[in-house]
């Protein structure tokens, strides 16, 4: 029994690693006067929570100024803080299915500091069932280490077997599009094969009855 326990922990949390792993980015963003926005896009589910977590490093006052903007394809803000120093975190949750940008900027306002100026930035984006706080739900629902891994790894699943369903639906009706498509492409080129040798009829015919009007034939 305790080995069976040992061996889910352990599966547990490597496929948390894996997940915490995959989800990290980090880049530098150097400075410029102008417009040098730089963009992550990721796509949610509607209904989903999303919590974008920036880790910007330097300090105020280097001649610096790091804003972040976060916004959806559908043209709604769910945030835009300027002045970002240290980690800053920002949560919205998804008004539909849709694809949405985390964009940031790097201003520089001095060169005092230097040139080459650049802000390092570390970004977390965690959707869904990543994104709710386990350590809150395990001392309020009193869950062990071990079943709070298990449940946050059955609503992963749960989320995974929802786009997979979600996708399998949208093949479907690309394929009946598809399909349909397809159809009216072939009866669209009986009705023009039926018109070009209903033409030519009526041009043999028409000829025929010229040809005998003026006694050639």
């Amino acid at each position: 029994m305790r080995s069976s326990v040992r061996l889910t922990t352990a599966v547990c949390s490597l496929l948390l690693l894996l997940i915490q792993v995959a989800s990290a980015l980090k880049f530098d963003l150097p400075a410029a006067s102008g417009k040098n926005e730089r963009c992550v896009r990721n796509f949610v589910s509607s209904g989903q929570l999303v919590v974008v977590t920036a880790i910007v490093s330097g300090n105020k006052g280097d001649g610096q100024v790091v804003n972040m903007h976060v916004k959806d394809s559908l043209g709604n803000e769910h945030g835009h803080p300027k002045d970002i120093v240290g980690e800053k975190r920002q949560a919205f949750t998804s008004p539909a299915d849709t694809s949405f940008d985390v964009c940031f900027e790097n201003q520089l306002v001095s060169r005092h500091n230097g040139a080459n100026l650049h802000r390092s930035i570390e970004l977390d984006i965690d959707i869904g069932a990543d994104a709710r706080d386990w350590s809150t739900i395990q001392a309020q629902e009193k869950l062990k280490p071990v079943e709070t891994d298990l449940r946050r790894i059955e609503e992963l699943v749960g989320e995974i077997v929802e786009e997979m369903e979600y996708l399998r639906a949208r093949e479907q009706r690309l394929r009946d599009t598809n399909e349909s498509t397809n159809e009216r492409v072939k009866w669209f080129a009986f009705g023009t094969m039926g018109m070009l040798v209903g033409l030519g009829a009526w041009q043999v015919v028409y000829l025929r009855a010229y040809f005998r009007s003026k006694h050639l034939i």
